[in-house]
């Protein structure tokens, strides 16, 4: 087990609850005891507070899997990296979802999005939980005695940063609240602030805790190549969020991870989507994770949905993979995915690229006539809960770690960034490139190959189903519009084109209700 993991669950984490989270006035959580109270008879208080934090990005709940942080959001369906997949993946050209739920074909289909679909709810309200809690905590340590204050709040804001991250990705704009509103009060509701407000609230944070947060902490906390890892992120897309390309700070700080952080590529790719990808090998690649364990942070939302979610006993052997039960049978890789190795079956498993082999292919066709059809498509079996090294034991729930960061990430991002002429050096993207090919068998490339098209299939083959995609496809302007379809996309099986207003997704109407000062964004 992860000795953070366990913490999960925990006297202070049991303490917190928050009932209107699309709300941005209730930003001051339900405790029998203040939070300065708390730290004032017991300082180690803060590690339950924090893993409460960390909690809330993986988990649904205090209680298991069929508790909610979040009041009237459905325990399974809503927590958060469940809905990155469902908003990042799903909606963008490599996986697809075949359940039809209500609101979740709209997001396979990329059709008909509007403010009523609760999966854009439930990712706006697990924001707005996070956020409120991240602030008051701020307060308290303001308020209270606690060693090491100083770095407890920098893990915080990292972790209230990540947060405003997706908002400003997804939304495009929401409201700004920090632990000023915590300590005043708020008594009128918050204005609404602009993706640039945002953004400049991101950055402001990140680069003021860079060199407050430690080079290395304890696995699955966050540690300065984190933050630096989210700043590169966010640079990277500067230009879709603000109008204004920062490529050069993104080599920067992409860069400094690389050069500074210590990390390595594991030798083996399937090591990092395994069942013990928290040690070894797959760890000294993994820069921020969020954690699962099968037994005491059970969740249908981290990479259970992931695991079970793209197994069927239907046509596979659902048991080699670490899980109990038959599979959940929902998600399939399409063409456009495993279409990056090779035009048929036959043609992946001839391929010397270990990523090709990452699909189940029989009794599946290669073509998606129906996306709802279980064997239309190839079931993706990149994520396993099977440990990579030593026995198994299969349980319902998945213990494999999700990584948001990870290292080849940072190579492929500062390969990017020099070719589009950010700077830095083009022997060396090469050579990054090369190393991430390598490490899964594929040929190594040569400097006439590389250019954005072939980086955005190669982040294709090396990222997708880790929640990136979409952001990936807009930034390479991809997305909407019909230049670059994909099966299924405008709910066609060939796809079509879509309009420019599904760059970012509608305000929720909970939202709107919640603040009159929120508007919609255009077209919806």
């Amino acid at each position: 087990m992860k000795k953070f993991s366990i913490n999960l669950i925990g006297a202070a984490l049991l303490l917190f609850t928050l009932n209107g989270c699309t709300d941005d006035l209730n930003t001051e959580p339900k405790i029998e005891k203040t939070l300065e109270q708390l730290l004032a008879e017991d300082p180690e208080a803060i590690n339950g507070m924090l893993s409460k934090l960390y909690a809330a990005f993986a988990l649904s709940g205090p209680d298991g899997p069929g508790s909610s942080d979040l009041v009237g959001d459905d325990a399974g369906e809503s927590p958060f990296l469940r809905n990155i997949i469902n908003l990042q993946d799903f909606t963008a050209d490599g996986l697809k979802n075949r359940w039809g739920d209500n609101g979740l074909d709209q997001l396979t289909t990329t059709s008909q999005w509007d403010e009523n679909n609760k999966f854009f709810r439930y990712l706006y309200n697990r924001v707005y939980y996070v956020i409120p809690q991240c602030n008051n905590i701020i307060v308290a340590l303001d308020n209270a005695d606690v060693p090491n204050s100083e770095a407890y709040k920098s893990e915080i804001r990292f972790l209230r940063a990540m947060a405003y991250f997706y908002m400003i990705d997804c939304f495009g704009k929401g409201v700004l609240v920090t632990e000023a509103d915590a300590d005043a009060g708020i008594s009128q509701p918050k204005p609404e602030a602009s993706r640039i407000e945002l953004f400049n609230f991101v950055e402001s944070e990140l680069l003021a805790i860079e060199d407050a947060t430690p080079m290395t902490t304890s696995y699955g906390r966050t540690n300065k190549s984190a933050v630096r890892m989210l700043l590169a992120r966010l640079y990277l897309n500067a230009q879709v969020y603000t109008g204004e390309a920062h490529y050069s700070e993104a080599l920067t700080y992409a860069a400094k991870v690389i050069d500074e952080g210590g990390y390595s590529l594991a030798p083996d790719f399937v090591s990092l989507f395994s069942g013990d990808n928290n040690q070894g090998q797959a760890q000294n690649e993994i820069i921020y994770a969020l954690l699962a364990d099968p037994v005491v942070s059970q969740s249908y939302g981290n990479t259970t949905y992931l695991v079970q979610g793209s197994l069927l006993a239907e046509t596979m052997t659902v048991n080699e993979y670490g899980v109990t039960g038959n599979g959940w049978g929902g998600h399939r890789a399409t063409k456009a995915w495993y279409g990056l190795f090779g035009n048929s079956a036959a043609a992946l498993a001839a391929s010397p690229d270990e990523r090709a082999q990452l699909f189940w292919t029989t009794g599946h066709s290669f073509e998606m006539n129906d996306y709802k059809i279980w064997v239309d498509g190839f079931p993706s079996i990149k994520y396993r809960n099977t440990n990579f090294t030593g026995s198994s034991v299969a349980t319902e729930f998945s213990g494999t770690d999700f990584p948001v960061f990870r290292l080849a990430d940072a190579y492929l991002m500062y390969a990017e960034c020099v070719v589009r002429g950010a700077g830095g050096s083009p022997t060396t993207a090469l050579q990054y490139v090369n190393l991430v090919r390598q490490r899964s068998n594929a040929a190594a490339i040569s400097s006439g190959d590389l250019d954005l098209d072939f980086i955005l299939d190669e982040r294709g083959r090396e990222l997708n189903f880790e929640g990136i995609r979409r952001t990936d496809l807009i930034r390479f302007g991809k997305f909407t519009g019909g230049a670059y379809l994909w099966p299924w996309k405008g709910g066609v099986k060939d796809g079509t084109a879509i309009p420019a207003t599904y760059n970012v997704f509608p305000i929720p109407l909970t939202a709107l209700q919640a603040n009159p000062n929120l508007t919609q964004n255009p077209g919806y």
